[in-house]
């Protein structure tokens, strides 16, 4: 046996037998003289195992015994904040402060209190001044304390300063990490939390959890490819991590990796067992390769668990549409609606089902819902230009000019260049192309794709070359 396992059972003795020494004399209500460290050594054991009322007394009996230690009015205000007397504390910490004013514990004792108490301005200041007066290892938690107060008071350029200043630091302090990861999405940043986790895992390689939410700022960033990898190098390190392979599979659903998705909730599955929200992806996964029974079985297997899961309900819709019944899919997507009744993606669904079923006054109902939820949602815009091309095909460029005017967005100009060019009107369509093309390149070229037969006329697609 090591001499250090010895020293734990000489300690752990020694603390049995003052624990049952002390609380022998509390009950007698006669406490003899305790050596300082013994008695801090009591103190600390009551405060941690929670029972606050025996922490109290014996800080009272060590600052009977020891008046000028400070240690023991912090003790005694530890195990008052630990039974709700927050401001008696706080006197109790004042007082202690007139004897020592440069205790970092103290400081730290009030900061917590100041905490609880909501005032986060205050347990901001003295969370700095504990930080002031820390030693390095203790500066790791310190550091999170006081970004989490700034981010109490929405001050989250505050809290970035303070966990990079806890990064330069400790550069392994992986709670500041993910902290900041956290301060960027608030702020909207993805760029330099990324860059963030690319530095921390320049030197930390095999952190599997600093690659999990490196992927997990690719995928709000929607750079899924980049996203996927991150998630591979986290799993590479630690194969038993659920969530990675969770949203891994999402990613890969999202780039179209059909076959790789399922592969990824099928390793969620074995690792954690039956989970209806896995099975619902496995399910969308199977309805993208168009294997349909077997897409309709995992929805199915996912209601059986959570029936209330309006995703499951909406995949039955979908199959059922896609086998050539979009009538009997109308109950399964209403039901979604039902538990979900602001997705507007759902209404997309709906109305597209509706228009299969030839109910074209409700389809059109549900597109405009849907683009009332959301002006953004560009797939249910272009569906709905198309809808009213096949049905009142002169409202198209009627509708498509107004909701350009309303809302500004960049790709409802699209139809126009194409509604031009069908209207003989060459000239409009190719000057608004290269409007656009001016603009937004990349995204001008969707023109093609949603039109391809636009992309076999070679003179438009020569404007967008240069």
């Amino acid at each position: 046996m090591f001499d250090w396992e010895d020293d734990n059972d000489n300690f752990e003795n020694h603390l049995n037998d003052d624990l049952a020494r002390f609380e022998s004399q509390l009950e007698n209500n006669s406490v003899g003289f305790f050596d300082s460290d013994r008695l801090e050594a009591i103190i600390d054991h009551y405060l941690m195992n929670g029972n606050y009322s025996k922490g109290e007394l014996a800080a009272e009996i060590g600052i009977q015994q020891y008046p000028f230690n400070t240690l023991f009015q912090i003790r005694r205000a530890q195990a008052m904040s630990g039974l709700g007397k927050l401001k008696e504390a706080l006197e109790l910490l004042d007082v202690a402060e007139q004897i020592d004013s440069e205790s970092m514990e103290l400081y730290l004792t009030k900061a917590t209190i100041f905490s609880q108490l909501r005032d986060s301005k205050r347990a901001v200041n003295f969370f700095r001044r504990a930080l002031e007066l820390a030693d390095r290892e203790e500066k790791d938690e310190i550091f999170l304390d006081l970004a989490t107060e700034l981010e109490q008071l929405k001050d989250f350029k505050g809290a970035v300063e303070v966990l990079e200043e806890a990064m330069r630091s400790n550069p392994k302090n992986e709670g500041a990490l993910y902290e900041l990861a956290f301060c960027f999405d608030q702020l909207g940043n993805n760029a330099r939390a990324i860059q963030t986790y690319r530095r921390f895992l320049d030197d930390n390689p095999y952190s599997f959890t600093a690659w999990y939410n490196l992927g997990n700022t690719y995928s709000k960033e929607e750079k899924f490819n980049d996203a996927i990898t991150a998630y591979e190098y986290c799993v590479a390190i630690n194969d038993r991590f659920s969530p990675a392979y969770f949203n891994m599979g999402n990613a890969q659903l999202t780039v179209e990796q059909y076959k790789e998705s399922i592969e990824s909730f099928e390793r969620c599955i074995e690792i954690d067992g039956d989970d209806p929200l896995t099975y619902c992806y496995l399910g969308e996964a199977n309805e993208q390769l168009n294997n349909l029974s077997l897409a309709w079985d995992f929805y199915q297997k996912a209601l059986s668990m959570s029936p209330t899961l309006a995703e499951a309900w909406l995949g039955l819709g979908i199959v059922k549409d896609l086998q050539g019944q979009p009538k009997e899919s109308l109950h399964y997507i209403e039901r979604a609606l039902e538990l979900e009744p602001n997705m507007d993606g759902y209404y997309h669904v709906y109305a597209g089902a509706l228009e299969n079923a030839e109910l074209l006054q409700e389809a059109e109902e549900a597109y405009l819902a849907c683009l009332t939820l959301d002006p953004g949602n560009e797939d249910c815009f272009f569906d709905y230009v198309d809808f009213l091309l096949e049905h009142r095909v002169g409202e198209a460029r009627t509708f498509v000019e107004n909701y350009i005017l309303k809302h500004q967005l960049f790709f409802s100009v699209l139809p126009i260049i194409y509604l031009n060019w069908v209207a003989g009107n060459k000239e409009g369509a190719k000057l608004v192309l290269v409007e656009s093309f001016n603009k937004d390149p990349e995204k001008t070229k969707d023109v093609f794709i949603r039109y391809p037969e636009l992309a076999d006329v070679q003179e438009l697609v020569n404007l967008t070359r240069s």
